[in-house]
């Protein structure tokens, strides 16, 4: 994905805002490369859980193709391993709501309009009893192969924004983070929504574009990805492909390559 665009009035990232005792790097990325230090950088982890990855998870069950988002999977432990050897802070973004759903909106408001499945019984893949998008349960943990370890943070959200109404923003700027290196799902709804209002708080997101994705369906036209990827890449920040993060932080090309 390229474009043709004036990068004059785009000031380069430098290794001069790199915190002291730091480190810089630079990512191959697009519109321009941009320098990050690792100190105020963070891994921003959005909505990898099971009822939008997994088998038996709410897109799952709403019928939709899951070949795509089940791709970003591998890169993104690439990259989540390559952040942590780095000595970079991870977030994960959770969507999951109360048992009562009282966080879920009025009776009439768009979010609760447009969840009209959350809180639905469902049995987990092992058996367990379980409920859509309900904080605690099966549905709202992170995918296996991407689970949290000890230090990072993990966090719920009730809005398609990981900023709004969250402790987010606060944990960010306790860690004096400008940077923020992004994957997740969906890349047209959460995804976007939370880069955009990164953007306005401030903060230079780079999203890795094979470790995001949407499913195949029809609450899901085609074109939202590469639509997203756009916007992001000429106003809201930067696009990136997983192996450029990993050369950036020294990651060998051949394994890097490996584990596309």
């Amino acid at each position: 994905l390229s474009v043709s665009l004036d990068l004059t009035e785009i000031p380069m990232e430098t290794g001069a805002q790199v915190s002291s005792g730091g480190r810089s790097v630079t990512i191959a990325a697009m519109p321009q490369p941009v320098t990050i230090g690792t100190p105020r950088t963070a891994g921003l982890i959005v909505d990898m859980q099971n009822d939008f990855g997994a088998k038996g998870g709410m897109f799952d069950l709403a019928g939709h193709d899951l070949t795509l988002v089940r791709k970003t999977i591998a890169p993104t432990a690439r990259v989540l391993a390559a952040l942590r050897r780095a000595g970079i802070r991870i977030v994960y973004l959770k969507m999951g709501y109360r048992p009562d759903l009282s966080d879920l909106g009025p009776p009439d408001s768009p979010n609760r309009l447009r969840h009209r499945a959350v809180g639905s019984a469902v049995r987990a893949p092992d058996g367990r009893e379980s409920r859509i998008l309900i904080r605690a349960t099966w549905n709202t943990d992170i995918l296996d192969e991407l689970k949290p370890e000890p230090g990072d943070a993990v966090i719920y959200k009730t809005r398609y924004s990981g900023f709004h109404g969250t402790d987010l923003d606060s944990l960010l700027r306790q860690h004096q983070v400008k940077w923020l290196v992004v994957a997740g799902l969906s890349t047209s709804v959460c995804v976007e929504s939370t880069i955009r209002e990164a953007m306005f708080r401030d903060y230079s997101c780079v999203l890795l574009t094979d470790c995001a994705a949407e499913p195949v369906g029809h609450e899901f036209p085609r074109g939202n990805h590469e639509a997203s990827l756009l916007v992001i890449q000429v106003r809201f920040g930067w696009t990136a492909g997983f192996v450029d993060i990993l050369r950036a932080l020294d990651q060998p090309d051949d394994q890097a390559r490996g584990s596309a």
